[in-house]
């Protein structure tokens, strides 16, 4: 398996697993734990995964220069994605917050642009007026009664964390070759946690899902967050940076919201509604023009 298909497979199965991940949390939220409370159970977990694994690996030399960016992409980049994700699953629905956080190849031509003075072809810049009208359509509809909270907050806060990751996405793409992943998750995560741990620390720790006996169901669904979406996921989309561009790994966000969409409403955590559709449209075509042409990124 050459490089580029390695690449490939490991950001589909990353992403797939990121889909479920939407319709878990959208499950978890807030009802069976808090949206920190459960951002610093995922990032101490990777944490303590990524540290053991470290102990059964080659040891790397890293630039104290290196472990400034490590630390600060994962308190800022890690920690500011899962955070403003967690909270905004807690207010809109799991369709809408993937239809945002589909936009990152978005964001990834705007950050590259604005931090490395990119240019922006004129395609390029159709294709981000297409994805802001779609994005404004999707923010601005109201969702079926009882479907979400507070679904206009929700839509602002996935839009953030999509912009976060992005600038992680941007920011990590030029650590990735250096270092394995591994190496690289054990600084970002522990900075996150520690960041985490300080958040919790403030606003408190809540999680009915421990408390009045076993909730088997809720349990479970937690243990595959932590599992896959949270240790499995990460591992892998190192090896899809290393292999593939920050726009084309961006682009496989589009399948956790192909994944996240087609659950949703075979279980019924959503309804079919057309403007959401239209919005998906929009931002699928913007997606395209955006990325989906660049040569050599397919």
């Amino acid at each position: 398996m050459n490089n580029k298909a390695k690449g490939s497979l490991s950001l589909f199965v990353a992403r797939v697993f990121s889909g479920l991940n939407v319709n878990a949390m959208g499950y978890l939220l807030p009802l069976w734990i808090a949206p920190i409370s459960c951002v610093t159970i995922r990032l101490m977990f990777g944490a303590a995964v990524f540290w053991l694994v470290s102990i059964f690996s080659k040891p790397e030399s890293v630039p104290k220069s290196d472990k400034v960016k490590l630390i600060a992409l994962g308190a800022f980049g890690i920690f500011g994605y899962m955070s403003l994700y967690a909270l905004s699953i807690s207010f809109t629905t799991p369709v809408n917050f993937a239809i945002f956080n589909a936009m990152q190849p978005l964001w990834v031509v705007v950050v590259s642009a604005v931090m490395y003075h990119e240019s922006i072809e004129g395609r390029k810049l159709f294709g981000l007026a297409v994805g802001f009208a779609g994005a404004m359509l999707c923010i601005l509809s109201e969702p079926p009664a009882g479907s979400a909270s507070n679904s206009q907050l929700g839509n602002v806060l996935a839009i953030l964390a999509s912009i976060i990751y992005s600038v992680y996405l941007v920011l990590s793409a030029r650590l990735v070759g250096r270092f394995s992943s591994v190496t690289i998750l054990r600084y970002t995560f522990t900075s996150a946690a520690v960041v985490a741990l300080l958040m919790t620390f403030l606003t408190g720790f809540h999680a009915p899902i421990f408390k009045g006996g076993a909730h088997w169901t809720p349990l479970l669904v937690l243990a595959f967050v932590l599992l896959f979406p949270t240790v499995l996921t990460y591992f892998l989309i190192p090896v899809g940076m290393k292999n593939l561009s920050s726009a084309v790994v961006a682009l496989y966000g589009y399948i956790t919201l192909i994944v996240a969409t087609l659950v949703s409403l075979l279980l019924g955590m959503d309804k079919f509604d057309p403007v959401v559709l239209l919005s998906l449209l929009l931002i699928g075509a913007s997606i395209y023009w955006v990325g989906g042409r660049d040569k050599g990124e397919s």
